[in-house]
């Protein structure tokens, strides 16, 4: 699948020419991840099938579980109704974090709070 110039256009990229994209896995809706995207790597999710962002740290293209072998699969692609937000539902092959979790979201804010509460 090739990405056209209207589609592209469609998508309201930052200021960097980035947009956020969440990433949830397919089969338990578990959030796995959030990492931005630009045309470039929006384009090869589509050719590979495989989820690749743009480093801001680094200035380049990575796919995810390019070193690790912990990959994310693209099963669909979502766009949100302000067209500034992408969701990648994907099936994740070993766990998502760099940290070895499952989700880059396994901390509760609380652990950081001097006085927590709790909701």
């Amino acid at each position: 699948m090739t990405l056209d110039a209207a589609v592209l256009e469609t998508i309201k990229w930052n200021e960097q020419g980035l947009i956020p994209a969440i990433v949830q896995n397919a089969q338990t809706r578990d959030v796995l991840m959030m990492a931005f995207m630009n045309a470039d790597s929006l384009q090869r999710t589509l050719e590979l099938g495989q989820a690749v962002f743009w480093s801001r740290r680094r200035g380049e293209l990575w796919r995810k579980g390019e070193t690790s072998g912990n990959t994310l699969a693209l099963k669909e692609i979502r766009i949100d109704c302000d067209a500034d937000t992408l969701l990648l539902l994907v099936e994740p092959a070993g766990p998502t974090c760099h940290t070895n979790a499952e989700s880059c979201f396994f901390r509760d804010l609380n652990e950081f709070i001097a006085e927590p509460k709790r909701y």
